[in-house]
């Protein structure tokens, strides 16, 4: 919305600074410090307000002993990440661009759904939360939702600028590389389902010790913002050989924003935590990562980049498909790990919280320096 107004007054009053506005590297610079001190000021009256209405966490008996000391620990402080984002884009970003709306709808939309699944758990009592079948059908609906807008949506478009590779507004034309062009639709869209659904769960998982999902979702939120400004950087993206996305500058003030509120959060979340994001903000977060990669296409990254979140998550379906094999050969099911997700395992190892995050985010800074040399080794 300040684009407008310091358009408008560079335009008309010729007010000296007012041009500044147009410049991404300005706007996601304000964005960033917008959403940082939006998070510290009202991080502190959320965390009353939750404590007021005894929003508290519920630690499962199964897990890890060390964590019995945090029940009651107010959670659902998600909240403060979704206010400390949707201000600042809304103020810094251009509104109108469709990008900036699709990630703020993929944020909201994943944050409703963590939400709901957190009253259930805090004011029902039920520890299993929302069920798993209510989530996946929620994820597949965002999925659907983004797929559509990138597929369907008339401001949307992609530039190859140094390949012959057939190119069509949403990446690659499967049909002119051999596919049925009947079904490169179908395919499109399940390949969208599946990583918004797959994110979203990993990111959702990470969320298990003081400070670590939102550390490393800052860490990781700044290569994507960065890799974004590149995508949207009609030079970079020639030198680099990237697609080349028109209008997808706006994603990096969106994700100046996310990273802001990330550290500020992480002022009220890191070990002793005083608040827990809960499903809220991990959920919101992970909507907002899918969106991302998808629009700059940078899908295929995310492996890499969001390396910590994945291993995470296959930790879990590994320990969960032993488990279930290994008790119907022989009746006594195994476990792989200790605990998953795979910070638990190294929780029961006797790595101190402190340690076990800090580590977490320091191989997170490597998959992102990383993933800026798989670019470059293309």
């Amino acid at each position: 919305m300040l684009y407008y107004l310091f358009d408008y007054l560079d335009r008309v009053w010729d007010l000296s600074g007012a041009g500044a506005f147009r410049f991404i590297t300005f706007r996601a610079s304000l964005a960033a410090a917008l959403s940082l001190l939006i998070s510290l000021f009202i991080g502190k009256r959320i965390i009353r307000w939750l404590q007021a209405k005894q929003i508290g966490e519920s630690i499962r008996d199964s897990g890890p002993a060390s964590h019995l000391s945090k029940k009651g620990t107010p959670t659902m402080g998600g909240l403060i990440l979704i206010v400390s984002i949707l201000v600042p884009t809304l103020l810094a970003a251009r509104p109108d661009n469709i990008y900036v709306i699709l990630m703020l709808v993929a944020t909201l939309w994943m944050g409703v759904i963590g939400g709901v699944d957190d009253y259930i758990k805090v004011f029902l009592k039920d520890k299993k939360g929302l069920r798993s079948r209510s989530k996946v059908i929620g994820q597949i609906g965002l999925g659907l939702l983004i797929a559509s807008v990138l597929y369907y949506h008339r401001d949307i478009s992609t530039m190859a600028l140094k390949t012959n590779l057939p190119i069509t507004k949403y990446g690659l034309d499967y049909s002119k590389l051999g596919w049925d062009p009947s079904l490169v639709w179908v395919f499109y869209f399940a390949l969208i389902v599946f990583i918004v659904t797959a994110v979203t769960n990993a990111v959702n998982l990470t969320d298990g010790v003081d400070g670590l999902a939102a550390g490393t979702s800052a860490i990781v939120g700044t290569g994507l913002g960065i890799l974004a400004y590149m995508s949207g950087n009609i030079k970079l993206a020639s030198y680099l050989n990237l697609l080349y996305v028109p209008g997808s500058g706006e994603v990096v003030v969106f994700l100046a924003a996310l990273v802001g509120a990330c550290i500020g959060f992480l002022w009220y979340n890191a070990y002793p935590a005083q608040v827990f994001m809960g499903d809220t903000g991990s959920m919101a977060l992970g909507g907002a990562f899918a969106s991302v990669a998808l629009i700059i296409k940078m899908e295929l990254m995310l492996p890499i980049l969001c390396g910590i979140f994945f291993v995470e998550s296959l930790s879990v379906i590994i320990q969960v498909t032993w488990f279930r094999y290994t008790k119907k050969r022989t009746g006594v099911g195994q476990r792989v790990f200790r605990m998953a997700p795979l910070h638990h395992h190294y929780e029961l190892g006797g790595l101190a919280e402190p340690k076990l995050v800090t580590r977490f985010w320091i191989v997170t800074i490597l998959l992102v320096i990383l993933t800026f040399t798989m670019l470059k080794l293309r």
